[in-house]
């Protein structure tokens, strides 16, 4: 059979083998995630055809061209697509004032429902395609050195990428 320092042996370089074909079957991303201005975001509003059609929920830029029909040009939906609508997620609202990033003054439940959302809906039908530079920048556009993910209110770092 064997002494147990050649079992001990041939167990780990089984183990190493292992791995490395492990880490060959991994698949990269696609595209790298980019960031995005309020100006390029607003671009991929859906109007124009041949562009994707991108809408950012707690600076998260999402691709939801796959949902058209809801985003796209005339789509029911299609207020939300072209910017962050972190708000109007929040309060499932469509009212202008609510297209917007600003969080304050949300209630619990709101805030609630929105995590609910951006977890169970966005992040698990949608491809992440980027950042907003609100969450990186200054309002100058300097970078904020004193971002932190995890300190953001109402922001959950785990599972983000």
């Amino acid at each position: 059979m064997g002494t147990p320092v050649q079992l001990c042996i041939t167990f780990v370089l089984l183990a190493l083998s292992l791995a490395d074909e492990v880490q060959l079957k991994h698949d990269t991303a696609s595209k790298p995630v980019r960031l995005f201005t309020d100006e390029d975001l607003k671009r991929h509003d859906g109007r124009e055809e041949g562009l994707p059609i991108y809408m950012a929920i707690k600076g998260v830029v999402f691709d939801v061209t796959k949902g058209k029909d809801f985003y796209g040009k005339d789509g029911p939906y299609n207020a939300l697509v072209g910017k962050d609508c972190t708000r109007a997620v929040a309060k499932m609202s469509l009212e202008p004032a609510d297209l917007t990033s600003d969080t304050t003054g949300l209630t619990e439940e709101q805030l609630q429902s929105l995590e609910s959302v951006y977890e169970g809906t966005y992040k698990t039908k949608y491809p992440i395609v980027g950042y907003t530079t609100m969450r990186l920048l200054n309002q100058d556009g300097s970078p904020n050195k004193d971002f932190k993910p995890e300190d953001q209110p109402h922001f959950n770092i785990r599972d983000e990428f």
